[in-house]
């Protein structure tokens, strides 16, 4: 009894076509998202590249300074050495 009631309704008011205007939109939203993908990897990419170059130039300076801590410590033992 249910499933004859489903069958008549469905059969009703729901009809096996979709709209063309439906269709459209969303084959224009799978367009764009295909589109602008590529564009949004490669700025993905620029992004963790920049990233990892300013994590580096920040390691660099940071070993600069120690290095620049240790210069006067190691120039006092030299002058040691020299002076015998």
């Amino acid at each position: 009894m249910i499933l004859r009631n489903v069958i008549t309704i469905k059969t009703k008011y729901m009809s096996d076509t979709v709209n063309n205007k439906v269709t459209d939109a969303v084959t224009q939203t799978n367009v764009t998202v295909l589109g602008e993908s590529p564009a949004q990897a490669m700025s993905m990419l620029y992004q963790m590249a920049m990233h990892a170059s300013g994590i580096s130039i920040q390691n660099s300076v940071t070993n600069q300074q120690n290095l620049n801590q240790l210069n006067p410590a190691i120039v006092a033992d030299a002058i040691k050495i020299l002076k015998g």
